[in-house]
């Protein structure tokens, strides 16, 4: 009795189901028609612009040849139809085996699964989004009825093979013909069509380019498709032989993301997403991206690359620049590598390297906010030794140059250790870590609370130190960087507009005193060689990690701030012996890029002037007390002398005024220390 009673409630709760899956097919049925299948073939492309209009580059331009099947040979035919869907003539529009397998395991909690036929697949490619649900499933199903409805199998395998994407940026037979064997589709033997079809199931999977594991995946799925040809007598067991694994063109290093441009286009898409404008709507939708970037601006930053690196730099020598409008946020150019498609890792937005002394600002302007002026004067002699957690932090200025009792507008001119680590410790390494935040340095760069953490150990992106030193340029304005500045529909209706919001996060009067002392830097410190020539005012920061590992110069004029940074694939390299420099610090290559860069940026513009010192502190004399190692620090009530900051034989051996970094002494912490 019990078994009938359950066998009963399952029938009609099946019978339900069933009569309710019916009437949901139906509905879909006569609700959703069939488009334009030209509408995804000729679908257009996003269009990045300079914030002139001038057309920067396009994402989803597709590449594609229309080809009539009766122009693709029966062995490129026969091998997709053994890889995709051997049964393709002789079946309906879906798979009712693939759908119960797909329905079974989203039912037990798996994602919808495939199994589709070739009419689905064309279905799903031509007319739907790729989203995974059962709706998109529902209107797949229909659409592929439909289709089989009103076109015949071979207008329908036509479609399919002018319209499946085979990866690297090619879209049907015989635009991959041409990518992957620089051949037309007619041309192609056996052998190179089972390797199309094999790839066109995940271009990504399988592209051998990519990876080693690709390529044996390439080689598994090739046999398959060869054996598939071979059951369904589509080829002799001669002609299976014979087909040996071919050699597949290299990937092109050229087309709409070649070059420093693709670098912005990636940006750009990536900022895009986040404001939730999909992949899908990039390649197909037809919009236009304005970016905030300046046309000159960024053609100078390619240029001063390009000219002011050594020809002779090792192949793995990155270099970033990214230059930001203080007050504003907005990105005016981007420099993250000569070629995208050969390295796809942005050196502006996605590479980091240690900041060396380009962190040393935050110190300063912890140590101006409390009280602790230009004018106060430190020992600058080396080495020096510091309280750390747990041993003494042993501290060297570059060369072990001495530099005595020194004031602090000097220790910033010439970058000395010796004086910034006692500085840090004073204020409170958390108060210098609390300043880079604030500057524009974000959560995602670690920074540690140590007395090294005004050498800056911390390893942030270009683009994080380019919006610290725009706040700085900004008499202490925070402004967000962003590159998309506005977003248009095919329609050229406004789909969205960026609004600029600034926060002040500094006061004016510590973001004058600061300008004040890393003028200096400029003007007869550590920078005076690789900023000569520049023709107006500018203030900014070298800064050279361990080792010289990595080289910075970050700086800034009223209208504009920049950084630069110069780097190896890791820590462990140095940049010294580069363009015949015994030692390659931020005053040599990065701030003669800075340089040449923002002459090009700046030309035309107004040559204003910075606010006027106010000498924070510098008033009242006090004596502070010294960490270990040093002698009391005194402030004195007259006004820094000018005069005094200039270089005092601290050069490198090719005369170029030279940084102070740490050089890491015997029984020094454990915490890393940086070298300038």
């Amino acid at each position: 009795m019990v078994r009938k009673v359950l066998f009963r409630t399952f029938v009609f709760f099946a019978g339900f189901g069933f009569i309710a899956g019916v009437v949901l097919i139906a509905y879909a049925y006569f609700t959703v028609s069939i488009p334009n299948p030209n509408s995804y073939v000729n679908s257009q492309a996003t269009i990045f612009q300079y914030s002139n209009g001038v057309e920067i580059g396009r994402l989803g331009a597709q590449n594609r040849t229309i080809v009539p099947l009766a122009k693709i040979p029966l062995n490129v035919r026969h091998a997709v139809l053994a890889a995709e869907d051997k049964n393709f003539y002789s079946e309906k529009a879906f798979s009712v085996s693939g759908i119960a397998r797909a329905v079974i395991n989203n039912l037990r909690g798996g994602k919808l699964q495939g199994g589709s036929t070739i009419t689905q697949q064309y279905a799903k490619t031509a007319f739907l989004t790729p989203d995974r649900n059962v709706q998109r499933k529902i209107k797949e199903l229909v659409i592929a009825i439909k289709l089989e409805m009103q076109l015949s199998k071979d207008q329908i395998f036509e479609d399919y093979l002018n319209t499946i994407y085979f990866g690297r940026g090619s879209y049907g037979v015989e635009t991959a013909a041409q990518q992957y064997f620089n051949r037309s589709v007619s041309q192609l033997s056996i052998a190179q069509a089972a390797v199309l079809a094999s790839i066109m199931n995940s271009p990504g999977f399988y592209d051998p380019s990519y990876s080693q594991a690709n390529a044996k995946r390439l080689e598994s799925r090739f046999a398959y498709v060869i054996n598939g040809m071979l059951e369904s007598k589509w080829i002799t067991q001669e002609q299976a032989d014979k087909a040996k694994f071919p050699t597949i063109r290299p990937r092109l290093t050229s087309g709409s993301l070649s070059g420093p441009k693709g670098y912005v286009i990636a940006a750009a898409q990536l900022e895009l997403n986040k404001l939730g404008f999909s992949d899908e709507q990039l390649l197909i939708g037809g919009l236009i991206v304005k970016t905030t970037l300046d046309q000159s601006a960024q053609q100078g930053a390619v240029d001063a690359v390009a000219k002011q690196t050594p020809k002779n730099a090792p192949k793995n020598l990155h270099v970033g620049l990214v230059a930001v409008k203080p007050g504003s946020g907005q990105i005016i150019a981007l420099y993250g590598g000569s070629d995208y498609l050969v390295r796809q890792l942005s050196d502006a937005t996605q590479s980091i390297a240690l900041a060396g002394s380009t962190f040393k600002p935050f110190a300063l302007i912890a140590g101006l906010e409390q009280g602790i002026p230009l004018t106060s004067v430190w020992n600058g002699n080396s080495p020096q030794t510091f309280p750390d957690l747990i041993k003494p932090y042993v501290v060297s200025n570059y060369g072990n140059e001495q530099w005595g009792q020194v004031n602090l507008l000097k220790a910033t001119a010439h970058s000395i250790n010796t004086v910034y680590v006692p500085l840090g410790i004073r204020v409170g390494p958390d108060k210098v870590i609390d300043v880079a935040r604030r500057a524009g340095i974000p959560l995602n760069v670690e920074m540690i609370p140590t007395p090294s953490v005004a050498l800056g150990v911390a390893s942030p992106h270009v683009v994080d130190v380019a919006a610290a030193y725009a706040t700085f340029a900004a008499q202490g304005i925070y402004a967000k960087p962003f590159l998309v500045d506005q977003v248009q529909g095919p329609n050229k209706g406004v789909l969205y507009q960026a609004k600029p919001q600034g926060q002040e996060v500094f006061s004016k009067d510590v973001m004058a005193d600061l300008t004040y002392a890393l003028r200096e830097v400029v003007r007869s410190g550590t920078a005076t060689y690789g900023t000569a020539g520049l023709g107006r005012v500018a203030a900014g920061k070298t800064g050279t990690s361990e080792q010289n590992a990595s080289a910075w110069f970050s700086g800034y004029t009223p209208q504009l701030a920049a950084s630069v940074a110069f780097f190896r694939d890791n820590a462990s390299q140095t940049l010294n012996g580069i363009g015949g420099l015994n030692s390659v610090t931020g005053g040599t290559f990065p701030a003669k890029v800075w340089t040449a860069f923002m002459k090009v940026a700046l030309n035309g513009q107004p040559k204003l002037s910075f606010p006027k010192p106010v000498y924070i502190g510098g008033r009242a004399a006090e004596v502070i007390t010294a960490p270990i190692g040093s002698t009391p620090i005194t402030t004195t009530s007259s006004t820094p002398d000018m005069g005094a900051t200039g270089a005092t034989g601290n050069t490198s051996a090719t005369g170029i005024p030279a940084e102070t970094p740490a050089t890491g002494a015997t029984g020094a912490s454990p915490t890393p220390t940086s070298t300038g």
